[in-house]
């Protein structure tokens, strides 16, 4: 009897013991340390942070989890967690209040995750935050009042990231480090705020020029884990030491140009020059008149450290090129802008005044452009000057070698579209615009292919369905077929071909193209097909009229 009591005292001290173990989630470990109760989950397929985690956890860590977020009130029943580490994750967002209900953290570490910004604003709710540890992410910006909350703040890690430009004002506005600057400040604390910003993509160039200066004079409280931080850009700084580079102080662009009145003839080349100074390096564009029409080639070079040259090249200047080009240069600082004057005159102008070398004919600058194209259809739009002020007509020339046809349509003065909906589909066509009673020169002419009839491709497809299923049922025929159509007194195909001679129809032939007067466009045989896949001309008739007279 008492064994059996004994026994039973024994299995009810175990259900105590086993009742009062906290909570610990599947595939994870739990401990005590002696700052209190750990959470570890590695490796564990978690989706999104537990809501069912005890009270009684001081830390916890999710490493190597297909974590993606840390969304609003995650950690609402943690109140007591001091430290809070998620390694090496897939997250990419912090929600504004991810952070709250968490006013003991003092550790924070998010290494090795997907991050390119941080909500900077949610640390408000930990004003005991001493550790952040954000090395390994994607984060490209710090705002200058980034750190503005971290008031308890002494180890902050951003390296490996992708900082190109950081002001110093960021580390000016750090609480800790202001507290640190006052003469009352104890020398025991002078040495707790350590920062890592090495491995970033630093460019360095006058933006960067605070933080360099900054790096340079740093003394305590400020600890670098790697003073050593390297320039990658621009090019001319690329692999020089923060220590050993000097920076100029940020300017707004400066143009200038050899000359800013520029008078050529008809036909000529011409470069337009525009030279910008500005630091940080500016970028450069050119605005003028007919720039949706008229594209030139645009280079840009650097020829000093913050100087930058842009050529502007306008080959076989015409009269339409006349008017301002105005470059415009402009930075992170500001932007500034210088207009050129063009003045393109007519061959004729800067003659002798007893020559007698004047054209007998107008010239016209002519852009021809497809602007819209359907199966049957199309929207042709062009941009016409005429080197004289009388207002000129125009003759637009719509042919096709394949449609057999072609279009004469005279343009009067003040149009500059014309609409076609009567095409074939498919079909190449070339479309023409000259002046009245000229023939279209070279670049005044634009080829383009309607679309194709969805109707016809499916016919076509249905055409080739039949004719693999004919296939096969012939390929199903027994070969004693074939014997005895082979042993016949006339072959299937000797007897093919004569009923298709007894029942041979005449062929009825297209009209041929219509002739231009101007002979800019080929002329057309006359081509004709008897439907039954054999092509006529006019003299294969007549060779068939003398077959048939034999």
């Amino acid at each position: 009897m008492a064994s059996v009591f004994h026994y039973f005292l024994l299995v009810l001290v175990f259900l105590d013991t086993h009742a009062a173990q906290p909570f610990c989630l599947p595939g994870c470990t739990c401990s005590e340390e002696s700052f209190g109760r750990t959470l570890q989950c590695t490796s564990v397929s978690l989706g999104k942070i537990p809501g069912n985690l005890s009270e009684e956890f001081k830390q916890v860590r999710i490493e190597n989890s297909p974590l993606f977020e840390m969304p609003q009130g995650s950690f609402i029943n943690m109140s007591t967690l001091e430290y809070l580490w998620l390694n090496f994750n897939n997250i990419s967002v912090i929600h504004l209040g991810a952070l709250e209900h968490l006013p003991e953290l003092r550790e924070l570490r998010l290494e090795g995750n997907k991050l390119c910004s941080v909500p900077w604003t949610a640390f408000r709710a930990t004003p005991l935050l001493r550790v952040l540890d954000l090395k390994r992410n994607k984060i490209d910006a710090l705002p200058e009042l980034a750190l503005q909350f971290l008031v308890s703040l002494t180890y902050l890690d951003l390296s490996s990231n992708r900082l190109t430009v950081v002001s110093k004002s960021v580390f000016l506005n750090w609480p800790a480090y202001q507290k640190c600057r006052q003469p009352d400040c104890g020398a025991e604390i002078l040495s707790s705020l350590v920062v890592a910003l090495h491995d970033n993509p630093w460019v360095c160039d006058c933006r960067l020029r605070g933080l360099v200066q900054f790096v340079k004079s740093i003394t305590l409280p400020v600890i670098l884990v790697n003073s050593y931080l390297i320039c990658q850009g621009p090019l001319s700084k690329a692999g020089q030491l923060f220590h050993e580079t000097e920076l100029s102080a940020c300017m707004k662009p400066q143009i200038s140009t050899p000359s800013a009145n520029i008078t050529i003839r008809v036909g000529q080349n011409v470069t337009l020059r525009c030279l910008a100074q500005a630091s940080p390096s500016p970028s450069i564009a050119w605005t003028y008149p007919l720039s949706m029409w008229r594209e030139f080639d645009v280079l840009t070079s650097s020829t000093g450290e913050d100087t930058a040259l842009s050529e502007l090249a306008i080959p076989a200047a015409h009269l339409v090129d006349s008017g301002n080009y105005t470059c415009m240069a402009s930075n992170s600082i500001g932007k500034s802008s210088l207009v050129i004057s063009l003045h393109v005159q007519p061959a004729q102008a800067l003659h002798a005044p007893d020559s007698l070398s004047i054209s007998s004919e107008s010239n016209a600058y002519i852009d021809l452009r497809v602007v819209k194209q359907t199966v049957h259809g199309i929207l042709l739009e062009w941009l016409a000057v005429a080197d004289t002020s009388k207002e000129e007509w125009f003759t637009l020339y719509i042919a096709s070698d394949e449609a057999f046809r072609k279009e004469v349509v005279h343009i009067g003065p003040g149009i500059n579209t014309y609409a076609v909906d009567d095409l074939l589909p498919g079909t190449k066509y070339e479309a023409c615009l000259s002046l009245e009673g000229q023939p279209p020169h070279q670049g005044q002419c634009v080829a383009f292919v309607t679309g194709r009839d969805a109707g016809g491709l499916e016919a076509r497809e249905r055409l080739l369905h039949v004719t693999v299923v004919l296939c096969v049922v012939l390929l199903a025929v027994p070969v004693g077929a074939y014997a005895w159509a082979a042993q016949g007194p006339c072959s299937c195909s000797k007897w093919v071909l004569c009923c298709c001679l007894h029942r041979r129809k005449a062929p009825s032939c297209p009209p041929a193209a219509p002739q231009s007067k101007d002979g800019s466009f080929r002329e057309h045989p006359a081509v004709c097909d008897d439907g039954e896949g054999h092509i006529d001309t006019e003299g294969d008739k007549e060779k068939g009229g003398t077959e048939d007279n034999s």
